[in-house]
């Protein structure tokens, strides 16, 4: 297979850091690394594949000067907005994992395990968009379900990692129970989040929208209906809570037919990148502590509704650094690299 020249943008960050590893552990064919970061990184280094790297600073010029085939980007809306389609304008493919290009309707939003084919979409602007990381562990397991039996309506309640907020977040928290336990909590200013997280739950992620949701939110329901091509009714309530990594979800389905648990556990145990965990008389269920540092969603807690045959329960957890960022993006990429070959 060819190998191809990467270049990753927010290279120090907690994703791009995370895309190595899985560039790495997936022999991605890797010819030439490029990391890229802003003047406050550049210059560091990252290794990758037993060599050291040196960062590199942004610009407008270096997709062109470094011949880039493929650019991940991870360093905010505003930095995507700016340089991918310059990157894309030099011939390089842009896998983006910020929500600037999500709902453009010539750009692709992808999830290998639900809609691999709009993969090809990616000529009409030279841009693939990564979905929010709390949509796509969720339309990993409403996909499958949906094609057997038929969703109307989706109901999710998420139980968010700090690390959802990046390195700053994790570090508030582990700075306030530090604090805690030495009884200086409210010497600690909270800065990542609206309120103190540590001992707490806090029912905002992002900001307030005029319809009382939030934008992250609105993000889950315009997202799934765009990757599952369908209409399907969503209404999501994003909660922050003291964990440092894995999303965690609990999901009401409602179906177009009756569904029994068993027929749905057959068919989530038969999906791509999903593990099916549902012995609760073994206290068997998906944790973020099982999902992190793992590249599947994990989902139990699989029961019929207790007043309607045709409502089901669930309960998933996934690492979102990785299932909700870096291993979608390198698995569009493989996608992406696939199509080249079949082409040429």
């Amino acid at each position: 297979m060819r190998k191809y020249n990467v270049a990753v943008v927010g290279a120090t960050g907690a994703v791009g850091e995370e895309i190595f590893r899985v560039l790495g552990e997936m022999n991605f064919p890797v010819a030439d690394l490029l990391p890229l970061a802003s003047e406050r990184s550049a210059g560091s280094e990252i290794e990758f594949g037993g060599k050291k790297y040196k960062v590199a600073l942004l610009t407008d010029t270096v997709f062109e000067e470094h011949d880039v085939d493929i650019a991940f980007f991870s360093a905010g809306g505003s930095v995507s907005a700016h340089y991918a389609p310059l990157a894309a304008a030099s011939g390089a493919v842009v896998i983006d994992n910020t929500s600037h290009f999500r709902m453009d309707p010539e750009v692709p939003l992808v999830v290998p395990e639900c809609n691999p084919g709009d993969v090809a979409q990616w000529t009409n602007k030279g841009i693939i968009a990564n979905p929010n990381c709390s949509t796509i562990q969720m339309v990993q397991v409403l996909k499958p379900l949906n094609d057997a039996f038929g969703i109307r309506r989706v109901d999710v309640s998420t139980y968010q990692a700090t690390s959802g907020a990046g390195h700053k977040g994790m570090e508030e928290l582990v700075l306030q129970m530090q604090k805690f336990f030495e009884f200086k909590l409210d010497e600690c200013e909270p800065k990542a989040f609206a309120h103190q997280i540590a001992l707490n739950v806090i029912p905002h992620i992002d900001v307030f929208q005029d319809n009382g949701y939030t934008k992250e939110e609105m993000k889950m329901v315009n997202e799934t209906q765009k990757i599952l091509h369908k209409k399907m009714e969503v209404s999501a309530t994003c909660v922050r809570v003291p964990v440092l990594r894995s999303h965690s979800e609990a999901i009401t389905i409602v179906f177009e037919r009756d569904v029994t648990a068993e027929a749905a556990r057959e068919v989530l145990s038969h999906a791509p990148s999903v593990v099916v965990q549902d012995d609760p008389s073994k206290n068997i269920y998906p944790m973020p502590i099982w999902a992190s540092d793992t590249n599947e969603t994990y989902v139990g807690r699989i029961r019929v509704d207790n007043y309607q045959s045709n409502i089901l329960h669930l309960w998933c957890a996934a690492d979102q650094i990785r299932v909700g960022a870096a291993t979608n993006a390198v698995r569009i990429a493989q996608i992406w690299c696939k199509n080249q070959e079949e082409q040429a």
